[in-house]
């Protein structure tokens, strides 16, 4: 699963999140479909799941548009996810979660 975390002490809002995945597999080009997703808000130290995510992808780039308020101020980064981002050397423990898996700040 992808999640989303807010590890800060102010709650967000009005959380948009587009997600999309490309590059090649097999020699092969490949786009997902862009899935958008919309939160009202996601309070502070907490998570939400974004999406199931297959195995298979992990073969891709993943990028995720993540916008979101805090207050009146509207804030956008984006992460991106290599191939090599899935590699078992770059799978830690995530605390907030209580799970392993990829952490991208």
């Amino acid at each position: 699963k992808v999640y989303l975390l807010n590890n800060n002490d102010n709650e967000l809002t009005n959380v948009l999140v587009s997600s999309r995945g490309y590059g090649e597999i097999d020699g092969i080009k490949k786009d997902t479909s862009v899935l958008r997703h919309h939160f009202d808000s996601l309070k502070s130290n907490s998570s939400l799941v974004i999406e199931p995510i297959m195995e298979d992808l992990f073969k891709l780039f993943n990028e995720y548009w993540v916008s979101y308020y805090i207050g009146n101020k509207i804030y956008d980064k984006k992460f991106v996810f290599t191939p090599a981002s899935f590699e078992n050397e770059n799978i830690i423990e995530i605390p907030l979660l209580n799970l392993k898996g990829v952490l991208h700040n």
